[in-house]
């Protein structure tokens, strides 16, 4: 028994599919200045670790944080502006587009916060 083209395709497609886009976010990255990158890359570790997501929303949701970094980046705003004064705030708010939620140390919260703050220190210097 073999697989018709449009079955192989749909294999293919989850199979490679969210490999390549997760490769292409990852490029997009690492095209970034260097406060905003570091930004991304401080907020993809505490999404990775503590927001449960599914395959599909995951993918959304850090290409939509690629968009607006990119933008903001383009656009010269300030991390602060884009992020606010709780960073928590911001990711919290963010990520109810995706996720249910989920619990998150005070630790990886204090580490989310003190990226941030290390890239606004670094982008005003």
């Amino acid at each position: 028994m073999t697989m018709s083209d449009v079955d192989k395709g749909g294999f293919v497609d989850k199979v490679i599919g969210p490999k390549r886009r997760w490769r292409e976010y990852k490029a997009r990255v690492k095209r970034m200045p260097e406060p905003y990158r570091d930004v991304v890359d401080a907020i993809e570790r505490y999404l990775m670790h503590f927001v449960p997501s599914d395959g599909d929303r995951a993918e959304s949701m850090f290409e939509d944080l690629a968009d607006l970094f990119d933008q903001a980046a383009a656009d010269g705003t300030p991390i602060r502006e884009v992020v606010g004064e709780n960073p928590m705030e911001f990711i919290e708010t963010f990520v109810q587009n995706y996720t249910e939620g989920g619990y998150v140390p005070a630790r990886a919260r204090k580490q989310l916060t003190d990226a941030i703050t290390r890239a606004e220190e670094e982008q005003t210097r």
